[in-house]
């Protein structure tokens, strides 16, 4: 999939293998997603069906936002909108690196983070420091927190910069409406029952 030469110090990304690549991320995400809404659909709610208040848990930190697939799921489409997509793609791929079993597995993950996400020629280059200065060759001898230090930088970019951003956006606005709406529409049906049920009574 990729030509490396690590005494060189020479990678090679086609864009369609880095576009290839950030597909596959975006797969992983949405799978993802789409399994913490079929355990909605079984019985065990997730973060954002626990309450319908769920953009008053994407106020208080982003941690709670991205602990929440539906907060993560509009953050990347605020962020998407700017352009800057690719720092929750990147601090997401992590996340899902840490949790690698296997040796053989977590280098190719790790390489495939690193050409998506870090290379000179990645499609979906995040702007961290000290990436240039990333040893091409800890990629052949992978562990789970190897790729922490820009985690934290991209978490702390997107904390400082776009997340007080998200939150003053139509998309967390309106969101955040139509929670109120259907929680006023949900205490409206209750409090009809509960008239009909003292009525026939």
């Amino acid at each position: 999939m990729y030509t490396w030469n690590f005494g060189k110090s020479t990678e090679l990304c086609s864009p369609y293998t880095c576009e290839a690549s950030v597909l596959r991320w975006h797969l992983v995400l949405s799978r993802n997603t789409l399994t913490a809404e079929i355990n909605d659909s079984e019985g065990h709610p997730s973060s954002s069906r626990q309450s319908l208040k769920g953009t008053s848990e994407w106020a208080t930190s982003l941690e709670n936002l991205l602990e929440d697939p539906e907060g993560v799921k509009r953050f990347r489409e605020f962020l998407k909108k700017e352009f800057s997509e690719e720092n929750v793609l990147f601090w997401l791929a992590c996340e899902e690196f840490k949790k690698t079993q296997g040796k053989k597995q977590m280098r190719e993950k790790a390489k495939e983070i690193y050409m998506t996400f870090l290379s000179n020629k990645a499609s979906s280059q995040v702007n961290v420091e000290g990436q240039s200065r990333l040893n091409e060759t800890i990629l052949e001898t992978p562990h789970p927190l190897m790729f922490q230090k820009l985690q934290d930088q991209i978490f702390n970019l997107m904390k400082y910069d776009s997340y007080s951003r998200f939150l003053k956006s139509d998309i967390f606005l309106n969101h955040k409406k139509s929670e109120e709406q259907e929680e006023n529409s949900s205490e409206a049906q209750t409090a009809a029952k509960r008239a009909s049920r003292i009525y026939n009574t």
